[in-house]
């Protein structure tokens, strides 16, 4: 019970900036695992959560990476819309986590001299990129908790235990 709720806290984590929503999933397996034992999740099923938890921080780096630049965004536009991420969410959740970025970053860009359209392009480049990386995240996490769940009761309908 305590590896599930530890589990939803890393799926809030998917959303959230700072908490780190597939590496908690993950240990809350392994712990679930280590304490135990054979009534625990198997080995290969602790394995792939890694991979697919790898994959979601990969995919969420690429996201936010590729939107940016793909719409014109500086590393100025990109850390603006980090810092845009975190704030907004704090300011006006849930919306914050898309106006943040996007106007976080489109502000960066026309401090660094940027003209307001070009900074407004990226902008919403960097805001897509962010939603699009969150997405990502959220999916991996709820794919990562199902295949745990489901691993554990077909152990239970399979042993008894």
């Amino acid at each position: 019970m305590l590896a599930l709720l530890v589990m939803l806290v890393g799926l809030v984590g998917a959303v959230l900036p700072g908490l780190p929503g597939p590496p908690l999933i993950f240990m809350a397996a392994l712990g679930h695992r280590l304490y135990f034992g054979e009534r625990g999740a198997a080995w290969w099923v602790i394995i792939v959560l890694g991979l697919i938890g790898a994959l979601s921080l990969l995919l969420d780096f690429l996201a936010t990476t590729y939107g940016a630049k793909r719409l014109g965004a500086t590393w100025r536009g990109m850390v603006g819309a980090g810092i845009g991420a975190i704030v907004g969410l704090f300011i006006f959740p849930p919306w914050g986590l898309i106006l943040g970025p996007l106007l976080c970053a489109a502000l960066a860009e026309m401090l660094g001299g940027r003209p307001w359209k070009e900074a407004g392009k990226a902008g919403v480049g960097a805001a897509f990129g962010v939603l699009a990386g969150t997405a990502g995240k959220v999916a991996c996490c709820l794919a990562m908790i199902g295949l745990f769940v489901l691993q554990l009761l077909y152990h239970v309908l399979q042993t008894g235990n």
